[in-house]
């Protein structure tokens, strides 16, 4: 079986000859400090090294085409404190971050605080048609993906509905317009889906796409920000265009990434047509090996600890140990459950990895 054969048979529930062996998320910056200093790793790609035998990684078109604001705003520094350092991203929003550690940074102005900055924006940078949304190297990498084993996907960190929209809003500013504007908010949603579905449709002209990935991030440790009606109501008519977008060009598989306890979300979105979720984050409460029992009809990948990887070969053991029974059936990509934490040692990484490597050739499928 190809790494692209396996792939998509997992999502999709088919029969496998073994799990796959991939990873979505690689290490945080302070991981790889960590490495260097420890272990003299100068390499930022030694977390998916050769050695140790990972299928084919994902690829990510996206990369290539500019999937938002274009022109972007430009990336300039307004404030810096010893601690702090205040600036605008390319999206247009001020934002404080802060210096030497890997976290979400605190939104000061949003890009959008109203229908007038959205109906700018919109006008001004949204425009799907421009020529130069499709940089120089997608030609190029188009034709390097053309028979590659490998999935490859569009869609990609920070596009989705409600993820896109929070990063232009603010989170609590998002939830209230949910309520005191909600014409806006299906205006936006409906406009960024028929947007990113305008470029899709020219990328699929080039390339073969496997994947549609969709990010959300939006849950938290007591659940999603958003009731499930609310999402039946503003985000699965846009899925479902997704969906039949899909349909239209073979893509067998419709990803949605979101943090936090999403227990409530799984069934509406296997509704609109989603068949692959991530990443379970054990720490907000999340129990993957539950999870598959309960919804047998959406693939999951993740939900290893991470913090457990980070304590040595016995807990290192134990959580190998916990996810083992969901090796060897589709429907379970085995990863850990966001970013490799800094907590972990190279030395710990690498066991983890030949750990589950074991326990995935352990469990293969002769077909």
């Amino acid at each position: 079986m190809t790494n692209k054969e396996r792939f998509i048979n997992c999502a999709t529930g088919k029969p496998i000859d073994r799990t796959p062996f991939l990873f979505y998320f690689g290490p945080w910056g302070e991981t790889l400090e960590r490495w260097k200093k420890e272990d003299g790793i100068e390499d930022p790609g030694a977390w998916c090294d050769a050695r140790f035998g990972f299928d084919n990684a994902i690829q990510t078109v996206s990369g290539a085409v500019q999937l938002f604001f274009y022109p972007g705003f430009e990336f300039k520094v307004i404030e810096e404190t010893d601690r702090h350092i205040i600036f605008q991203d390319m999206h247009g929003s001020i934002l404080q971050g802060m210096k030497g550690k890997s976290a979400i940074p605190k939104i000061l102005r949003p890009a959008i605080t109203c229908r007038e900055d959205w109906e700018k924006l919109k006008d001004e940078k949204l425009d799907p048609d421009i020529a130069d949304r499709f940089t120089p190297f997608f030609y190029e990498y188009a034709k390097s993906l053309k028979g590659i084993d490998a999935p490859v996907q569009i869609g990609s960190y920070p596009y989705g509905l409600f993820g896109t929209l929070r990063d232009m809003t603010g989170v609590e500013e998002l939830c209230l317009l949910f309520y005191d504007d909600p014409d806006l908010i299906r205006e936006m949603m409906d406009y960024l889906t028929d947007f990113w579905l305008k470029i899709y449709e020219k990328i699929v002209q080039y390339v073969d796409v496997d994947i549609i990935h969709i990010w959300e991030d939006m849950s938290g440790k007591s659940g999603p920000m958003i009731s499930p009606n609310m999402v039946r109501e503003f985000m699965i008519p846009n899925y479902k265009k997704f969906k039949e977008f899909a349909r239209k060009h073979n893509i067998p598989v419709i990803a949605v990434d979101t943090d936090g306890i999403c227990d409530e979300l799984i069934p509406v979105f296997e509704e609109a047509g989603i068949n692959l979720m991530m990443p379970f984050e054990v720490a907000a409460g999340n129990d993957i090996v539950e999870l598959r029992q309960r919804f047998p009809g959406m693939s999951l990948m993740g939900g290893i600890d991470k913090m457990e990887i980070a304590k040595g070969k016995t807990a290192i053991d134990r959580e190998l140990d916990r996810i083992e029974p969901l090796l060897g059936k589709p429907g379970y990509f085995p990863a850990l459950d966001h970013l490799i934490n800094p907590e972990i040692s190279y030395k710990d990484y690498v066991y983890f990895v030949e750990g589950l490597r074991y326990r995935i050739e352990k469990h293969r499928n002769y077909l």
